[in-house]
Parts: C-alpha cells; structure tokens; sequence
C-alpha cells in the first residue's frame, strides 16, 4: 500500500512524493500498518522507501496535501475515505 500512495503523489517529484506519502501514512495508517512497513523495507518503491526514512526521524510530519488538512480542522474522523 505504501507504493500506491507512493506512485500516486509521484508526479510531484521525489522530494515532495515522498513527503506526501510520509504525511498519508502518519495520518491515516493504523498503529499496526506502520510497524508492519517500518520493519521490513522490502519491495517498497525509493518513494516509498524515502517516505518511511522520514517518518523515523519524525514520526508527525508537516502536512503535505489538502487530503490530510481536514483533521487538522478538528472534524470528526480521521480518514480521507470519505
């Protein structure tokens, strides 16, 4: 799943993809999907990869995308699934 997200904000260069993709996995992925990808790095994409490395050295990044500014907001829920 970390790749999906990862190809989704691609077009957004590598930098900035994964910075979005660190902020998606803070925001939305349980406690259980986090410890699942940060311990075994395999078959994620350099994005994906980079996204995680971020995460490690702050686990509460910046936002990155409107998906993710709506919590900020204080509105019920915590998921940009509708």
């Amino acid at each position: 799943m970390a790749n999906q997200i990862a190809a989704n904000f691609a077009t957004m260069g590598d930098v900035d993809a994964a910075a979005a993709t660190a902020d998606h996995i803070a925001m939305f992925w349980d406690p259980r999907m986090k410890a699942s990808v940060f311990a075994d790095l395999t078959d994620l994409s350099p994005i994906a990869e980079q996204a995680i490395m971020l995460l490690r050295q702050d686990p509460h990044p910046s936002h990155q995308t409107q998906a993710t500014e709506f919590v900020a907001a204080n509105e019920v829920g915590a998921s940009d699934a509708g």
